[in-house]
């Protein structure tokens, strides 16, 4: 509950100043406005010839400079920013006018977000699935998209110069949009028949970051750090402040995390020796060594978690209803599902140029060829999607969990911009919550008792902040990454990991809590270890390290495997204390001992620590929650 109330409040402290600062410059906008209107025309014109005679002494005097002399635009310092911004400079204020705006609007829209699943401001109901009122809804939406769906885009090829016949930018964005609204339906309704599909939407979403970021990376050849630190703030910014203001954890969107590191690994496929990326054997060695890195990381057992361990802090999560699955689980299950789609991603994306002249010299050919190769490519494709449907796509959701990682590409094979927005804003204004890291199982009801009254106004609400979200994404992303000026942007960086350091336990609650549980457990274990030596000391016990003293009494086997042979879980001092209270249940010393490891120990039994028998267990469902 403390780091709780520490994030809400860190929020707060940040967000009032840039607040008053945001109405102190509207106000000093609307005194220039008023000013300025006072001011009679002739005056106007005198002024509008005095800044014509300037700018022309101006451009006289560079012209008169010589040619060598360069004019440099020297930006503030950080320092400088933060010291007028404290000082409520007004010049500043009003040259920052529109950031401030977008930041206030942000925060705004963070706290809109904290009173519809946080308090009980507003109702809430229960999911209802229909299938005939399902279908219908999404069969509607085709038809009435229909005339924006079929418009052709013109998006020529860096290859051929042509026009790019299929996976051009704007139809992987319809292709995005569209697996999006089914993705979100089946949240809202809880359609769980269609489970196994929207597995196949999320492989489909990562086999675009694995062939979106690959084209460009390998056409654009562009691995600057201003664009990389762009792509980190368009998959990051936003989930990370609703992690400050709603106390939930990182891996609560875990969308967020797997772009993040597919993203990481493209960019360090490709950024590795990359002026050797345009030799083919070069490129057939990096893509077999992805290959080789998901295979030992994933496949082989006990290397997940020594890669990922460290990182606990950051992609542990623990669900309120499961409490029991340990912290790592739901990342070795969201990341093992995918790991190998976005690979496939970078291999489409490799050989599309030449996919693209073959389409090319096919449309050229002479119809009765053109059609009866087109109607081959169309039979093999519905005979392989008619086998995947039947074997893999009608299997339980647990055995097919089990096989997507290695047939999520079939589908995918043979077949909107706010994706990102409104798969986390789903979670707060659209569902419901209502705790910590717990999963929308509830909705969202501002119309209680008219369920599609409710839809619709939910829904409306939803996709205009969802869009206006994106916007101010990249507007503060023009603000605070530039993209030609590498001093500002390491300045910048220094300056949020300084913020950052400074309020990390609200940034992510869980590494808060696994400092303190590091803390507790190890003033406890001393404590514990005290009192076995007293309870020993005080029973003449002599032979320590054999307890051969007759009165040993068996050890449960939960205890030997959970805490006497588990040094990862708990220390040997702890262990000696469970030993005493078992030999000498007569002492008072040990009775205290006892008692406080009994109330102590429930407090890890949540925590970031394995199950009893040290292994990662996957849930009964195959799953945390919902996809």
């Amino acid at each position: 509950m403390i780091l709780t109330y520490i994030t809400q409040v860190s929020f707060l402290l940040g967000f009032v100043p840039i607040l008053v600062s945001w109405i102190y410059s509207e106000l000093l906008e609307y005194r220039r406005y008023s000013s300025h209107s006072k001011v009679h025309s002739d005056s106007n014109l005198v002024e509008l010839e005095n800044e014509v005679g300037k700018e022309e002494d101006r451009a006289v005097f560079l012209e008169g400079l010589p040619t060598s002399v360069s004019v440099k635009i020297h930006t503030p310092s950080v320092k400088s920013n933060l010291l007028r911004f404290v000082s409520m400079d007004e010049s500043f204020l009003l040259e920052n006018q529109a950031t401030l705006r977008a930041m206030v609007e942000f925060g705004m829209i963070l706290m809109y977000f904290y009173l519809c699943d946080r308090t009980k401001l507003f109702a809430e109901s229960t999911k209802n699935y229909n299938r005939d009122l399902f279908l219908f809804l999404y069969f509607l939406l085709i038809i009435v998209s229909a005339m924006t769906s079929f418009k052709k885009h013109q998006e020529k090829s860096a290859f051929t110069g042509k026009s790019i016949l299929y996976l051009n930018r704007h139809q992987t964005e319809e292709w995005k949009g569209w697996m999006q609204v089914l993705f979100l339906m089946y949240h809202y309704f809880s359609a769980t028949e269609i489970y196994n599909a929207i597995r196949v939407f999320i492989a489909a979403y990562v086999w675009m970051a694995g062939f979106g970021n690959f084209s460009y990376y390998y056409i654009k050849k562009d691995f600057s750090l201003a664009r990389f630190a762009q792509m980190m703030w368009r998959l990051n910014f936003f989930v990370a402040f609703c992690c400050i203001v709603l106390n939930n954890d990182y891996m609560l969107y875990y969308i967020c995390p797997m772009h993040t590191l597919f993203t990481l690994m493209v960019y360090g496929a490709l950024g590795i020796l990359n002026q050797h990326n345009d030799k083919p054997t070069v490129m057939a060695v990096k893509i077999l060594a992805c290959f080789f890195v998901v295979i030992i990381i994933w496949e082989i057992p006990g290397v997940f978690d020594i890669v990922w361990s460290p990182f606990l802090f950051l992609l542990g999560y623990t669900d309120p209803a499961k409490p029991q699955l340990p912290r790592v689980h739901e990342w070795h299950f969201r990341s093992g599902l995918d790991r190998y789609i976005w690979i496939i991603g970078m291999l489409y994306a490799y050989f599309h140029p030449n996919v693209e002249k073959w389409m090319e010299k096919l449309e050229e050919s002479e119809p009765k060829r053109r059609n009866t190769i087109k109607a081959a490519i169309v039979a093999l494709s519905v005979l392989v999607g008619y086998l995947w449907y039947e074997y893999i796509y009608k299997l339980d959701k647990i055995t097919y969990n089990k096989l997507h990682p290695y047939t999520s590409w079939i589908p995918i094979t043979w077949l909107g911009k706010i994706t990102l927005e409104t798969y986390i804003s789903q979670f707060h204004i659209w569902l419901r919550s209502s705790t910590p890291n717990g999963q929308p199982k509830l909705l969202l009801s501002l119309i209680p008792n008219y369920p599609m009254l409710n839809f619709m106004l939910t829904t409306a609400i939803y996709i205009m902040v969802s869009h206006r979200l994106f916007e101010l994404t990249n507007s503060l992303k023009s603000v605070f990454i530039p993209t030609k000026d590498n001093d500002s942007l390491l300045h910048n960086f220094l300056a949020g990991v300084a913020i950052a350091v400074t309020i990390s336990p609200c940034i992510c609650p869980a590494a808060g809590q696994c400092l303190m549980h590091s803390y507790e457990l190890t003033n406890l274990c001393s404590e514990l270890g005290n009192f076995a030596l007293a309870c020993v000391l005080d029973n003449g016990l002599t032979n320590v390290a054999g307890f051969d003293t007759g009165r040993r009494k068996k050890v449960p086997l939960h205890m030997q495997q959970g805490q006497m042979d588990n040094p990862q879980k708990i220390s040997t001092q702890h262990n000696l204390s469970y030993v005493a209270v078992l030999h000498f249940p007569g002492t008072k010393l040990v009775a205290k001992a006892q008692a406080l490891l009994l109330t102590r120990s429930a407090r890890f039994s949540n925590g970031p620590f394995r199950g009893e028998d040290g292994l990662s267990k996957e849930s009964e469902d195959g799953e945390h929650g919902e996809p």
